[in-house]
């Protein structure tokens, strides 16, 4: 299991969980804002993830190999299912907003003056 997916599914369920809407709004003053800076992350968690998917599903990757031998590849299934089993981005991203893991900063509001 790679570093980054110990590190972000540690701890996480994979259920979905309500949260209050005034602590989500407590951290940035906006609960709009709030909600895009976890959206931004949650977008690039996903990519992480995805390209980190693809690069171990690529060492399983031969054009050669018939259609018999790519349904019986038994480690790229498990790669794949253990990827399934991963709590969603937008959940990993919100916990991480929640627990001030997240770096974000407002653009400078005195650009236009």
């Amino acid at each position: 299991m790679s570093k980054l997916r110990r590190q972000l599914s540690a701890g996480i369920t994979n259920n979905v969980e309500t949260r209050n809407l005034d602590d989500l709004k407590g951290k940035t003053g906006n609960l709009y804002e709030s909600i895009s800076i976890v959206a931004k992350r949650a977008n690039q968690i996903n990519i992480s993830l995805k390209e980190e998917l693809h690069n171990k599903l690529e060492e399983f990757a031969s054009h050669t190999d018939s259609l018999e031998e790519i349904h019986e590849n038994k480690e790229q299934i498990e790669i794949s299912r253990a990827y399934e089993r991963m709590p969603n981005p937008a959940l990993l991203a919100t916990q991480e907003f929640m627990d001030e893991k997240v770096y974000f900063r407002k653009g400078d509001d005195e650009l236009f003056s």
